[in-house]
């Protein structure tokens, strides 16, 4: 089976009524866990975007405290799986100040990880990826906005 494209998909659903829409979303929402962590930030959290990302800098605090540091092997595979639904998390607000805010709160969690991750090469190579990433972030943000997160960057970078 072949997927139709965007705008055949949009043209169908303009096409739809209300409950029939309803029906899809919900129907959805059943085959994937992402499909359905989207629907909840838009239905729910979209509105607050400051508890959206309070909840998500939570849930890295715990993802952080439950890294098992007996090995850099475990910690860097820990450390992706934290970056990596950071990302999805973020996909979700498609807000620039989110990803931004987000990002600087990962790598300054990196930062203060305990052991260091200056110990391990791999590590310290992501850290400063994502901080090269958020400095091209910054610069497409409003300007009062870029000079507080370059203060905040420098802070990481030093």
């Amino acid at each position: 089976m072949k997927a139709a494209t965007l705008k055949e998909i949009k043209t169908e659903l303009n096409h739809r009524s209300t409950q029939e829409l309803l029906e899809l979303c919900l129907r959805l929402s059943k085959f994937k866990k992402e499909n359905k962590e989207l629907l909840t930030y838009l239905l729910f959290e979209s509105a607050d975007e400051e508890s959206f990302i309070q909840s998500i800098k939570n849930k890295v605090d715990e993802d952080f405290e439950t890294i098992n540091t007996k090995t850099f092997f475990y910690i860097k595979k820990s450390v992706r799986k934290i970056l990596r639904e950071l990302k999805k998390f973020i996909r979700y607000s498609q807000n620039k100040e989110t990803e931004v805010e987000l990002l600087l709160y990962f790598c300054e969690k990196l930062k203060d990880f305990k052991p260091s991750i200056k110990r391990n090469i791999t590590l310290s190579n992501l850290y400063y990826r994502q901080l090269d990433y958020i400095s091209k972030k910054v610069g497409a943000l409003h300007e009062d906005l870029q000079y507080d997160y370059e203060l905040e960057l420098e802070n990481l970078k030093s």
